[in-house]
């Protein structure tokens, strides 16, 4: 009588391919040889067959159906048709290269930092706080608790891989698998360290200081190399990205290296010239606003704009005039208003038009009465 894969595993028969790998991870720790003796090298093989079932869903069904997974015709059970011995034949030619490493590389993380726009204007140092995985500070990474080391497998040799006989459509098939001992590692971890549970890292909060240079675009991603997650076993760290986000200001804006900014003034300032106190992001600058300023005017103040990513210096600063038309006036004013007026020969206006629009008329005009 066939053995009763789900009871070897302790798993009811609709368990998930999930529960069932935890359920064989719990089971090969306990009766591993290296580890529980020689005496439970039988139980550790029916553990190991039990999980190469039913973690292979095709070798699964066909157990659930009353077929063995790796005997004969019989529907098919042991052999899911010709896609399988494709995979069977490429399995055994892809086999056979070692041990996988335990290390794997850790992911790259992607984070953003905020910065305001004097960060922007002046260059920084700044810092970030990421939680990522880090190495483990008990085993550094090496799986084992202090003091233990990995042992060789003693299901594979070392070898990570093992070999299967498998009948086929033509044969007999000889075949190289990675271990389910040890998962292809070729080393199996007796003592997992408590810290880190085997894993070789553990999930912590850096704190990474990141320089952020003048000029610097909003979105722009700064790389740095090996900050990012560490990799399970030991692996490297991946690298971080820094996503720069620029934060608005209440008075500027930024155009490429320079800085506008709207000043408001009234008429009569604009009309008669000023010299206007404004607080830049280097202090307090005078800006001066010439006799007659017309709305929309801009004031070019050189070097107290954005640091230059790629070149030395600054940008400028420009600073649009916007020309405050006075309203509610009293009769008071309106009356020197309508004098003022008056005296410039402005009591009716007529429309103007641009000199370019009133030169294309008048040649227009022209040619037709030649």
């Amino acid at each position: 009588m066939n053995e009763d894969y789900y009871e070897i595993l302790g798993v009811s028969r609709d368990a998930s391919a999930d529960e069932i790998k935890k359920a064989y991870r719990k089971l090969s720790r306990k009766y591993h040889p290296d580890i529980a003796g020689v005496e439970h090298e039988e139980t550790f093989k029916k553990i190991s067959v039990a999980y190469d079932t039913l973690s292979n869903s095709q070798k699964r069904q066909a157990y659930d159906m009353g077929g063995s997974a790796n005997s004969g015709f019989g529907g098919m059970g042991g052999f899911g048709g010709f896609g399988d011995l494709f995979e069977t034949f490429f399995s055994a030619a892809g086999a056979g290269s070692g041990p996988v490493p335990r290390g794997r590389r850790g992911q790259d993380i992607l984070t953003a930092l905020e910065v305001n726009l004097e960060t922007i204007a002046f260059g920084s140092r700044e810092e970030v706080t990421i939680n990522t995985a880090v190495r483990c500070p008990t085993c550094d990474g090496s799986c084992a608790k202090p003091g233990t080391s990995p042992r060789t497998c003693s299901a594979c040799n070392g070898a990570g891989t093992v070999r299967q006989v498998q009948r086929s459509l033509l044969g007999e098939i000889m075949t190289q698998a990675a271990c389910s001992a040890c998962g292809g590692y070729g080393t199996i971890i007796p003592d997992p360290c408590e810290e880190c549970n085997g894993e070789g890292r553990v999930h912590s909060k850096r704190t990474i200081a990141v320089d952020v240079p003048a000029g610097i675009e909003h979105g722009t991603r700064i790389r740095m190399s090996g900050q990012g997650e560490a990799g399970p076993g030991g692996g490297g760290y991946g690298d971080l990205y820094i996503e720069i986000r620029e934060k608005p200001h209440p008075v500027f804006r930024r155009q490429g290296d320079d800085l506008v900014a709207d000043l408001y003034v009234p008429m009569t300032s604009a009309a008669l010239g000023t010299t206007i106190s404004l607080e830049t992001l280097d202090g307090a600058h005078d800006i001066e606003i010439q006799p007659g300023t017309q709305p929309g005017q801009e004031v070019k103040v050189e070097g107290l704009g954005v640091g230059r990513v790629h070149r030395r210096g600054r940008g400028d600063l420009r600073v649009r005039v916007n020309v405050e038309v006075p309203t509610g006036l009293t009769s008071a004013q309106r009356e020197l208003m309508e004098q003022f007026a008056k005296m410039r020969g402005e009591e009716t206006v007529e429309a103007k038009t641009g000199s370019t629009q009133q030169g294309f008329f008048s040649n227009l005009k022209e040619k037709f009465t030649k």
